[in-house]
């Protein structure tokens, strides 16, 4: 467990420019802008008050900043931040020696909260109200419990599928953020951040494609200007124009709309196989040869927002998805 703990030294231990790309301050997190003013009430709340921030519960499809913008809480605060995630806290006493190494104020992110066993989530209950950990010394009939009493400390919990937290915990958040994807004007700004710090020449045309290409997502518009920067580096050019980008982002596999081999993969075999749906995840998962919680998580969300398809009771149906949309 313990080398899954991140803290914010581990954190500066990153490859620099990895360290630079992650945006420290709200004024530099773009995006989100109903988040930011929201966050900026309530953090600005707690510095008046010298108290923690309420307990954060971030969902929303992976890739939007969720990390990042715990980072940005602990910055704001001026506070320390320890990293886990819900497979890393295994044991009780897991999860104690994180809550014991906080200090008063800090803030625990736990990644991936929904897959946290549920013995361990009944333990974070009264950590989270009470700020207490009650700890069984002995088991059996000379069993005793002891309370361990935990400094006020701020939860911020992520997770790509908020539906499968269970209702006591998710109620024990005070504040929640749905993470939209981002709108290509939006990932623009973020290209010209992340290819100032790379020390990466582009024209502003390339850096539009590059976003138009990104589904929406951060961490995939930088990934996409790292590869991009690739071809450009062997095709010895000093600067990226449109026409590389273009040229680098099919060879890439990924067309104008953001779809890559596997989107195409899925909504094909919708379309012919399946004759538009409706079909079964499972099915799907079957006949493509991929795990059903990649489809879910990584490949199905942003078909969903672009209205490619449609999750109904009876299974996945095609929407837009049309042989000319392919």
């Amino acid at each position: 467990m313990s080398e899954t703990l991140l803290t914010r030294e581990t954190i500066s231990g990153e490859k620099p420019y990895e360290e630079k790309i992650r945006p420290q301050s709200l004024k530099e997190y773009k995006g989100q802008s109903k988040i930011k003013d929201q966050l900026s009430v309530f953090l600005q709340a707690a510095r008046t008050r010298n108290e923690p921030l309420d307990h954060i519960l971030l969902y929303g499809p992976p890739g939007l900043g969720k990390t990042t913008l715990a980072c940005v809480i602990a910055y704001e605060l001026g506070v320390n931040l320890k990293i886990t995630s819900g497979p890393a806290l295994e044991r009780a006493i897991d999860l104690l020696i994180v809550l014991k190494s906080l200090k008063p104020n800090d803030i625990l992110f736990i990644d991936e909260i929904h897959r946290l066993k549920r013995p361990i989530e009944e333990i974070l209950y009264p950590a989270m109200e009470d700020f207490v950990f009650h700890r069984v010394i002995q088991k059996g009939l000379a069993s005793s419990a002891a309370t361990i009493q935990l400094p006020h400390f701020t939860l911020i919990a992520a997770t790509t599928r908020a539906g499968l937290i269970a209702p006591p915990l998710r109620d024990r958040f005070g504040i929640m953020f749905h993470l939209d994807f981002y709108l290509k004007e939006e990932l623009f700004q973020i290209l010209i951040r992340t290819a100032r710090i790379l020390g990466v020449k582009a024209e502003e045309a390339a850096l539009m494609e590059i976003a138009a290409r990104s589904r929406g997502t951060p961490r995939i518009c930088n990934r996409l200007l790292k590869r991009v920067r690739d071809f450009a580096t062997v095709r010895q050019v000093e600067s990226i124009s449109e026409q590389i980008a273009k040229e680098s982002l099919t060879a890439l596999s990924v067309d104008a709309q953001g779809l890559d081999d596997l989107d195409r993969k899925y909504l094909n075999f919708l379309m012919e196989k399946f004759g538009g749906g409706p079909v079964g995840l499972e099915t799907m998962a079957s006949a493509l040869g991929e795990d059903s919680e990649t489809l879910e998580e990584i490949c199905e969300p942003y078909l969903l927002q672009q209205g490619f398809i449609q999750r109904t009771p009876r299974g996945r149906m095609a929407a837009k998805a049309l042989a000319g949309d392919l």
